[in-house]
């Protein structure tokens, strides 16, 4: 008998800015699924000082922000614990201080040691986040991170997952970290997003060969785009297959504090409809 993969831990970051909190719900449900332990992390930040901004503000004020943050994080947490319980599922909770700036990394240290970290995204029209973002976690952490659209009302499917493929080595990262989430799959697709449609056949073959030799049946197409499209058909094909999941590789660099992402993924993460599997 086939012994499947597993996933043994995972790590959340939980919204501390309202009460709806899809990141850990969809957390939640991947739990129970693998019957895996779960974490939640909730982030407390002192204000933010600039140049010529915060200097001038009562050392108790900023003192009174700083209580607000934990606050909200208590209040995180509280919600993240009673969720957890009502899934029958055991789970950690933890608040972490640090500035607003250490956020992102600081979740991503953390999430090294978690075979999964999910987060939700960053929402498109927001100024400010409290969160880390998806970027960080995977320059930051060397760990598998999925990324929870802030529309997501649902718990995890896997009934159909779109793997994206392009042969290179984040592609090749991201899918030998979803195969415990493709082994559960109903249907798997592999696809190629580019111009040249013989070579793209090739390395998809290859693909599909790799995942039958795990026991896994899987389809393939190589779909047509200029470069500056490839997110919207990558998009555009997970709705018409009603996919579930999609699986890519994470493009970019961290440089200082910058995470300076790809175009590709940036427009993944900036209009996703579906929870997307991202690995650096």
């Amino acid at each position: 008998m086939r012994r499947l993969a597993v996933i043994r831990d995972i790590v959340v970051n939980l919204a501390t800015g309202n009460s709806r909190d899809p990141a850990a719900a969809y957390a939640i449900s991947v739990a129970r699924t693998f019957d895996a332990q779960i974490a939640g992390i909730a982030m407390c930040h002192s204000p933010a000082i600039v140049a010529g901004g915060m200097e001038g503000v009562p050392a108790d004020v900023i003192e009174s922000l700083r209580e607000e943050s934990a606050r909200a994080a208590n209040g995180a947490i509280e919600r993240f614990k009673q969720a957890a319980a009502q899934a029958h599922l055991p789970a950690e909770a933890q608040m972490v201080e640090t500035s607003i700036e250490g956020i992102p990394r600081t979740f991503g240290r953390i999430a090294r040691t978690f075979d999964l970290a999910i987060v939700a995204q960053t929402e498109p029209e927001a100024t400010t986040s409290a969160g880390p973002a998806a970027e960080a976690v995977m320059f930051e952490s060397g760990r598998p991170v999925v990324v929870v659209p802030s529309i997501q009302k649902d718990g995890i499917k896997l009934g159909c997952i779109l793997v994206c493929w392009d042969g290179s080595r984040t592609a090749a990262r991201a899918l030998a970290d979803s195969m415990p989430l493709l082994e559960r799959a109903k249907s798997i697709e592999v696809i190629n997003v580019g111009s040249g449609r013989r070579e793209a056949e090739e390395s998809l073959a290859a693909v599909g060969r790799h995942l039958a030799r795990h026991g896994l049946n899987s389809s393939s197409k190589a779909l047509i785009a200029d470069r500056t499209d490839v997110a919207n058909v990558i998009l555009s094909h997970a709705a018409d297959l009603s996919a579930d999941l999609i699986v890519m590789g994470g493009y970019g660099h961290s440089r200082l504090r910058e995470f300076i992402l790809g175009g590709v993924t940036r427009g993944i993460l900036d209009t996703m409809t579906v929870p997307v599997l991202m690995s650096h």
